[in-house]
């Protein structure tokens, strides 16, 4: 049984049809049924959507889908329509936000340890059950965020995957207090981290093709922006790569001071060149990667959002173009964040 407030019968939006490079159109309109939310699920209707590169890489192939027709969409901002009867934390009417983390089994080694984001039986949202490009979505309860009722839906949606990515991979870099960090490829996600970083009194060194984005990087207090393969000014405690491009991991690795460690952020990364161990690797230099998040990393960064003040850059599409919003993505067109809007 589920409580609801009244719900249309169908809800359109965007799948996922033949992966494949986004000029062929590998999304595909659709109109769909809307199911009702299962017992521990909650039935948001959309009010935003936030596109991440993670969508791109799923519609032209670089992720395999792991189901047919898959809605994509894992930065969602929606009000609860409808709950499950075993619902116990979220009433209709409520906001919530659905992020890319959907599932853990909470019993294996990784999920005892804290480390959920290892989990081999994990399910994200828009990759193994639909997601938010859409007027609906259906989210699980013990994997939702309540947000604020007062703030911009357009403004939260890159904080649910954007935001907590990037804090994770800021994290995983080891930035010493008051160190120096790069950040390699200046999106979405990136433009988050680095006022994290800067609120956290570091020194922040932007490295990105777009003009744009280095002109957007210095108006949040970098202390330098420069070309995707400059060196930075300085030698580098810390380097985050945003940009899915594996020709920058040498160069990330060549640009840290002894010591200093390089996350790799993305899910998906083009072939990482040969590596030479003086060069890059010697005198204790460091290489990571990111894998997804955790729920404590979605709250710990939510709420450290909220405390410094964090400014989201958006540029927002009507819902009917996300196709287009995918497109400037993947051409570096894309200013901040891409959002979509239902409606």
């Amino acid at each position: 049984m589920s409580v609801s407030a009244s719900v249309s019968d169908a809800s359109s939006g965007w799948a996922v049809g033949t992966p494949g490079p986004i000029r062929n159109g590998p999304l595909e309109r659709i109109r769909r049924e809307i199911a009702a939310p299962g017992p521990e699920e909650l039935l948001l209707r959309v009010e935003a959507c936030g596109v991440c590169r993670t969508d791109l890489h799923l519609a032209e192939g670089d992720l395999v889908p792991r189901r047919p027709s898959t809605i994509p969409g894992h930065e969602i901002v929606g009000q609860v329509e409808a709950v499950g009867g075993e619902v116990g934390l979220f009433r209709v009417g409520d906001r919530v936000g659905g992020a890319w983390l959907r599932e853990t089994c909470g019993s294996c080694r990784y999920c005892r340890a804290g480390r959920e984001n290892l989990c081999p039986r994990s399910a994200y949202t828009g990759w193994d059950a639909d997601g938010g490009f859409a007027e609906t979505a259906v989210v699980p309860e013990a994997f939702a965020y309540r947000l604020p009722a007062d703030r911009d839906p357009v403004l939260l949606a890159p904080l649910l995957c954007a935001g907590i990515i990037g804090f994770r991979a800021l994290r995983r870099s080891e930035l010493p207090e008051g160190g120096r960090l790069g950040i390699y490829g200046f999106g979405a996600s990136a433009h988050l981290a680095a006022q994290v970083a800067l609120a956290e009194g570091a020194t922040v060194h932007v490295l990105t093709r777009s003009e744009r984005a280095r002109k957007l990087a210095l108006e949040l207090g970098a202390a330098s922006a420069g070309g995707a393969y400059d060196r930075p000014p300085e030698p580098l405690d810390s380097a985050i790569l945003f940009a899915p491009v594996g020709d920058l991991v040498p160069v990330a690795l060549e640009a840290l001071d002894r010591s200093g460690t390089l996350a790799v952020a993305g899910i998906h990364l083009s072939d990482v060149p040969v590596l030479n161990y003086q060069r890059h690797l010697f005198q204790e230099r460091n290489l990571r990667s990111v894998t997804s998040n955790t729920r404590q990393d979605g709250r710990d960064f939510l709420a450290l959002a909220e405390r410094v003040g964090i400014q989201v850059t958006v540029s927002p599409y009507p819902l009917g173009r996300a196709d287009r919003a995918l497109a400037d993505l993947a051409a570096g067109r894309v200013n901040g964040a891409a959002v979509l809007v239902p409606g």
